[in-house]
């Protein structure tokens, strides 16, 4: 009989506040929401999920992860009409809409062939434009859920996006005629422009109305372009790159809405100007420029501990400034006057001269020099390298709000004095951390992982961190400050964990009182490798790189407190004994009876000694580089060792045979641990966690492997098995711990081999089919938006397999028909039809065919399309010819066909069959299009006399329309200065 395993799946995961592959948004809290707080949200992406987090209480609100998704979240935008719909873009390339209301995703676009950097939503919230590292801008249609096209232009990757629709200019505005002004408003509404940078230091402006670039400029001297900042009113924009470098543009908006208008332009006219260059403090490379959306600031920040926020200067302080600038001038020019009054006048006369133009010149607030114009407000120092920041929009508060995401898992809101709150001109700009979301993980890597003898609390070690968790509501019970953790261990009664460190030293933690009740300087000043409690519980041994192994026998010693003539009672480590070996120990394993002590050296042996005699009792030889992890089965009989040299081996303690080498993982074996107790009950069963990403279950009896768990998103340091083997406990270099539950699912091995070789095809199958359409119009600047996927490859050959049925019912019905005509008399029976049309209800061929299709996403469409062969598109012509004729989903037989005649257009040209069939395709669709148009025509002309009628009837025309109920505070824009019109206008 073939023997079956019960499968592990993921079911928690925690410890990550933020992790560093994405930005970071804000989001305000609506009025209308329950769950809302004054503070607002963060969301955020944590490894292959997207955390919303209460910025104020510092609670988890939401967690959005996608099925079968493992892909990193790497880019993140919030749509500028709807607060609930957020673009999440990912490393695989995919992109992802979400509802947070709901908390699923809507829509899923696979274009890009790596991972999506940067995402921006167009200002109606219908158009989506995503950047990637494979250099292509796609624009996604959010409505129809296409891709419209590919924009190629960068040569690397691409930093920055931004969307510039310039309100249209209408003409008839001074006519008074209202009809005149909606209808020019509503039709001359054109596709807008598209502003884009890139790694290879270039800025373009698309138009995207021709879909081509009208303007490339290098926007970096220092040779890349990082981020891309465009102010709120799209009059500038702002670029970063390497050396602190930021170069500032004045971006022409009104000459950009009148040329989308015009059909010939002049080659002279450039929309975007230089204005100058800004230098930061730090030369390191910029991350993001984020503009304040309703203040005269942007922050700008690299991958340093600090933000750094510029603010843009008020006309009247531009003035002020050059009046200042030409007051020196003058004193300086009359000084040189007085010191050459003997020498020539008239070089003196000139130069007065010469100063005077230039103070004329100066006079005129645009041509000012852009240091005098964005000035540097002030640096936020936070507490690790920043990856995100983003304003926070809190109505309640004046000052401003500044959330930062860091690279070592933490979370801060920064509050930041504004100009207007400055008492004195030589006052330094305050700012404070008024929140900040830290508890919920770890700063750095986890190291070392501990679960309790209840299986109810796990112990977490880190650089700097202890953290002990409640596994089954995965909330922090208590945070230790430590050493560099490497090792640790619950004592007996779960009240103590130990923990070894870098440094040298055993740390004791009581977990009731969270205090630190010893340090003991174990391995003097080496670091601790390992530590194990001996199966009694009395004892505990440690190894360390001081090429030792010490015993410590755990001691209660009635301590006094000061003062007092009490004592209370106090856990110590006390020195037993001390085993010397010939190198530093990475490694050791009491056996479960207490018999052997296995010892893993840093010479790539491992050493088994008798525990009671410290005598030696075997060697075993055989790893190429040094075994990093054991374990000993819980039954004495197998030891299992990994290695940095990517092998397991299984060995028999009772000779110190080794029984098989197993090729475990692509990397350095880093855990490993045996079940317990597993579903037969042997106890052979063990876990391998590695630094290729991987954990892997082994049958130690069969030398097989039963699983491979994926998920993590970086190294795996630490592994734990509950004691009771229904669980394991997994965390590593992405700061999560995760927890896989054993499941009632069987496990075959043969089923497993054939998965992952069927993955293997997949992956080398779309790879293969992406080069060929690439390669024909590679040189082109507009491409399709379109991927091969595995779904997409699936939906095409239920395509062709639905295209085959429904032809094979066609001509049988046909045949039926012809035979009952020519003998009408004759009683003939109905054909057998497919019992799949039966088992629907009887459905007719088309029928099925459309279903077929309309099933199939909208962006997966084409590309499902492109994988029938020709010979299949007369088939799927006969059918799109019953669509039109009977008026069926008239869109998407309009969307195949053009997309099939402009794909196969040669071939049906030459086709003298297929003409008839188009002819009558045409003649069905012209009249059912000019029903539906005449139909949308009638509906568009009651809407607009409907809100013509709403117009009149309402009294918004009272209202002071440029009002704005969300400016921070009542006087909040006009102490900045005027508004949001403001920021370039006058620097342009």
């Amino acid at each position: 009989m073939v023997k079956s395993y019960l499968k592990f799946e993921p079911s928690k995961s925690f410890g990550v506040v933020v992790s560093p592959n994405s930005n970071i948004v804000w989001s305000s809290p609506s009025r209308s929401s329950a769950k809302a707080t004054g503070a607002g949200q963060a969301i955020v992406a944590a490894n292959e999920e997207v955390l919303v987090w209460d910025i104020k209480k510092g609670e988890l609100l939401a967690r959005w992860r996608a099925d079968n998704n493992r892909a990193n979240v790497t880019a993140l935008a919030q749509s500028r009409t709807d607060p609930d719909v957020f673009a999440v873009g990912y490393e695989d390339g995919s992109i992802r809409l979400w509802d947070a209301k709901i908390a699923a995703p809507v829509v899923s676009f696979n274009g890009h062939k790596s991972a999506v950097t940067v995402l921006a939503f167009d200002k109606a919230g219908v158009r989506l434009a995503s950047g990637a590292k494979d250099t292509d801008v796609i624009i996604w249609d959010l409505v129809a859920e296409v891709g419209l096209y590919k924009l190629r232009g960068h040569k690397d990757q691409v930093t920055g996006l931004h969307f510039v629709e310039p309100d249209p200019v209408v003409p008839g505005e001074e006519d008074g005629d209202d009809q005149a002004l909606v209808t020019m408003t509503v039709d001359s509404e054109g596709e807008g422009f598209l502003l884009t940078t890139g790694k290879d230091a270039l800025i373009k402006l698309w138009d995207l109305a021709s879909r081509h670039c009208i303007e490339t400029h290098v926007a970096q001297t220092s040779g890349e372009c990082w981020a891309l900042g465009v102010s709120p009113d799209l009059s500038g924009c702002v670029t970063a790159g390497n050396d602190g470098e930021m170069t500032v543009w004045a971006l022409d908006v009104a000459a950009l809405a009148s040329s989308a208008q015009k059909v010939d332009l002049s080659q002279a006219v450039n929309f975007l100007r230089d204005r100058g260059t800004l230098h930061r403090s730090t030369k390191e490379r910029a991350v993001e420029v984020v503009f304040h959306p309703r203040r005269d600031y942007f922050a700008v920040h690299g991958v340093e501990k600090s933000v750094e926020i510029w603010r843009i200067r008020s006309e009247a302080e531009i003035k002020k400034s050059l009046a200042r600038k030409r007051k020196r001038r003058r004193e300086k020019l009359a000084k040189e006057k007085e010191k050459k009054k003997g020498d020539g006048k008239d070089k003196d006369d000139a130069e007065v001269d010469g100063a005077e133009h230039d103070d004329k010149a100066e006079d005129d607030v645009s041509s000012a020099d852009i240091s005098d114009v964005i000035v540097q407000h002030v640096i936020v120092r936070t507490a690790g390298k920043v990856r995100g920041v983003d304003w926070a929009m809190n109505p309640g508060s004046k000052d401003l709000l500044l959330l930062v995401g860091s690279t070592n898992n933490l979370l801060e809101l920064y509050t930041v004095a504004g100009k207007d709150k400055l008492k004195s001109k030589g006052d330094v700009p305050d700012y404070s951390k008024a929140l900040a979301v830290e508890l919920p993980g770890h700063r750095t890597d986890i190291r070392a992982l501990a679960l309790s003898s209840d299986d109810k609390m796990l112990a977490s070690a880190a650089n700097g961190s202890l953290k002990i968790w409640n596994i089954k509501t995965q909330a922090c019970i208590r945070t230790f400050e430590c050493g560099y953790a490497l090792c640790c261990a619950f004592l007996p009664g779960d009240k103590v964990v130990v923990v070894g460190t870098k440094e040298g030293d055993l740390q004791l933690y009581d977990v009731a009182s969270a205090a630190l009740l010893e340090t003991v300087n174990a391995h003097e000043g080496h670091a601790v490798w390992s530590l194990q409690v001996h199966p009694d519980g009395r004892s505990v041994v440690s190894g360390g790189a001081d090429k030792t192994a010490r015993f410590w026998d755990f001691k209660v010693v009635q301590e006094p407190v000061l003062g007092t003539t009490r004592t209370i009672p106090r856990l110590k480590l006390v020195p037993s004994r001390i085993l010397k070996v010939s190198d530093d120990i990475l490694s050791l394993r009491f056996s479960p009876d207490a018999r052997l002590l296995a010892v893993a050296l840093l010479d790539s042996t491992v050493k088994v000694f008798f525990v009671d005699s410290l005598k030696l009792y075997l060697n075993l030889y055989g790893h190429k580089l040094p075994v990093l992890s054991m374990d000993i089965s819980y039954d004495s009989k197998f030891i299992v060792t990994s290695s940095a040299d990517k092998n397991i081996r299984i060995w028999g303690l009772d000779f110190g045979d080794c029984h098989r080498a197993l090729f475990g993982h692509q990397d350095s074996i880093l855990q490993v641990a045996f079940v317990p107790h597993n579903s037969d009950g042997s106890g052979h069963h063990f876990f391998s966690a590695s630094k290729d990403r991987t954990i892997k279950y082994w049958d130690a009896d069969k030398f097989e492997q039963i699983q491979r768990i994926d998920g993590h998103q970086g190294e795996v340091w630490a592994l734990a098995v509950a004691r009771s083997g229904t669980f394991v406990v997994s965390a590593g270099h992405d700061k999560s711990i995760r927890v896989w539950d054993e499941t009632d699912e069987q496990i075959f091995l043969e089923e497993e081999r054939e998965k992952e070789l069927e993955e293997l095809y997949e992956a080398t199958l779309t790879t293969s089919l992406e080069q060929d359409p690439d390669a024909q119009d590679a040189e082109r600047e507009v491409a399709a938006a379109s991927k091969q996927t595995v779904e997409t490859l699936m939906a095409g050959e239920r395509i062709a397999e639905a295209l085959d049925m429904g032809m094979a019912d066609l001509n049988a019905l046909r045949e039926w028909r012809d035979a009952k005509a020519a003998n009408p008399t004759a009683a003939l029976a109905p054909p057998q039809r497919n019992p799949v049309f039966v088992a629907l209800g009887n459905i007719s061929a088309e029928e099925y065919v459309l279903n077929t299709l309309q099933k199939i996403k909208p962006a997966a469409l084409h590309d499902a399309l492109l994988v029938l062969p020709f010979s299949a598109v007369p088939s799927l012509f006969t059918f799109l010819e019953i669509f039109a004729r009977r008026e069926m989903n008239v869109p998407l037989t309009c969307r195949i066909l053009f997309f099939m005649l402009k794909t196969h257009h040669k071939q049906i040209v030459a086709s003298r069959t297929m003409r008839s069939t188009l002819e009558g395709i045409r003649a069905s669709l012209r009249g059912a299009l000019r029903r539906q148009k005449d139909e949308m025509g009638h509906n568009l002309a009651a809407l607009r006399v409907v809100g013509l009628q709403i117009r009149d009837r309402s009294v918004k025309d009272y209202v002071d329309e440029n009002w704005d109920p969300e400016t921070d505070g009542t006087g909040g824009q006009a102490a900045t200065g005027g508004g949001r019109k403001r920021a370039f206008v006058h620097v342009s």
